[in-house]
């Protein structure tokens, strides 16, 4: 569910290996009262564009109740041809979004989490293919969240609607038909990302010609939602959430400590045992003395960082609504259950698995190539990096995806 991963592997690492206690940015878990760090990292109106594009869609009504005037941020590669047959969607994981190509610069805290994937000469070509990737419903870096001005002129917070899976295909649906695309050549996307490129597959099937779900499932788990109740918990608790209503206070006074904990609990879900293990087993950190000395381990500095690195970039709200939508995640609700919705798919489909992945298990992604008509044979990346394989094995992924999408 990660949308970025923390490759450059030396960050977090003990004993020559990586930060050796000079961990950059805040002090201690997370951002302290008074630190200046903004209540939220989201997008806001008035900061710098990057490559963000913009699309308004007008209003959209979520099948839970409530109503929206949306607007999505997309960025795209490459140019639509004439038939307008050469596009594809690319559909990011929770804490991604639409930047997956470039560097990180004005507008784009972070550098494109699938840079290696997409572009010129890339497996998926933008000098053959027309490259669309929106930032989705209830995100936090342009498109329409709860970080958004409300109708009452003051940002959603805890007002904004239950969000799920199938709302944010629709408004992706939604900005298909405002750039005029009727059809994509391709639809791909990881985890949470995987997900929507189901729900796009069942709801729609004339609009998909071929699709790669990647490190995902058709529903959501006991397991999955378990850890997830931890993050959302972790953040609802922390004291400068204020039920989600944050977004006036000052630098520094924003649910930090609560989001931090959110991830460094989901990051742990990201890698794998035995990766952990062989990086930081017991190892101290740097000179600290963890034996009874108050010091830490590694891997407590580890996840630290991770806290610490998602505060400036995202929002606790968007992390909250994210989690909640891919909970509710479930291809057969309402459809006689997932062989039933799955039966529906027309499209060619590859589906990929990560050997190591301990959050969507390859026996989950095997129910996708099984029960899609259309589905090659479950194709299993081996990867010690576990769920994050995805964000990091693009040797691998990228001939499977070249491949897949040329053929």
């Amino acid at each position: 569910m990660t949308g970025q991963t923390d490759q450059p592997a030396n960050h977090g690492q003990a004993n020559g290996n990586g930060l050796n206690g000079q961990d950059p940015g805040f002090e201690g878990l997370s951002p302290k009262p008074g630190q200046a760090v903004p209540a939220s990292g989201a997008w806001r109106p008035g900061d710098p564009v990057g490559h963000r594009q913009f699309a308004e869609l007008g209003t959209f009504q979520p099948e839970r109740g409530g109503a929206l005037d949306v607007t999505v941020a997309y960025e795209t590669w490459g140019q639509l041809n004439e038939q307008r047959d050469n596009a594809v969607l690319v559909l990011h994981a929770l804490t991604g979004d639409s930047h997956i190509r470039g560097p990180a610069g004005p507008g784009h805290p972070t550098a494109g989490w699938w840079t290696k994937l997409i572009g010129p000469g890339a497996p998926v070509d933008t000098d053959r293919f027309f490259v669309v990737a929106p930032n989705t419903l209830g995100g936090c870096q342009g498109t329409t969240g709860p970080s958004s001005m409300g109708p009452d002129g003051r940002p959603w917070g805890s007002l904004f609607p239950y969000i799920t899976i199938r709302d944010q295909y629709q408004v992706e649906a939604n900005l298909s038909d405002h750039l005029g695309i009727d059809r994509w050549a391709v639809v791909i996307g990881g985890s949470m990302g995987g997900m929507r490129v189901l729900e796009w597959a069942v709801s729609a099937p004339a609009r998909v010609a071929k699709l790669i779900p990647i490190a995902t499932t058709a529903r959501s788990s006991a397991d999955q939602i378990a850890w997830a109740h931890a993050q959302l918990a972790a953040i609802r608790a922390d004291p400068y959430f204020l039920d989600g209503d944050y977004y006036e206070q000052p630098d520094g006074y924003g649910p930090h400590v609560g989001l931090g904990i959110a991830r460094q609990i989901a990051h742990t879900t990201y890698r794998s045992a035995a990766e952990l293990d062989a990086r930081f087993g017991q190892q101290a950190q740097g000179r600290e003395e963890p034996l009874g000395g108050g010091g830490r381990y590694a891997i407590q500095s580890y996840l630290e960082y991770h806290a610490r690195k998602l505060a400036p970039r995202f929002d606790a709200n968007s992390y909250i609504v994210l989690t909640e939508s891919i909970l509710s995640h479930d291809v057969g609700r309402d459809r006689g259950g997932v062989a039933s919705a799955l039966g529906r798919v027309s499209a060619k489909a590859l589906v990929v698995a990560v050997d190591s992945d301990r959050l969507y298990l390859p026996s989950e992604s095997a129910v996708l190539a099984n029960l899609i008509p259309n589905a090659l044979d479950l194709q299993t990346v081996h990867s010690d990096f576990g769920h994050d394989g995805f964000l990091i094995e693009f040797a691998q992924f990228g001939q499977l995806i070249k491949d897949f999408v040329e053929g």
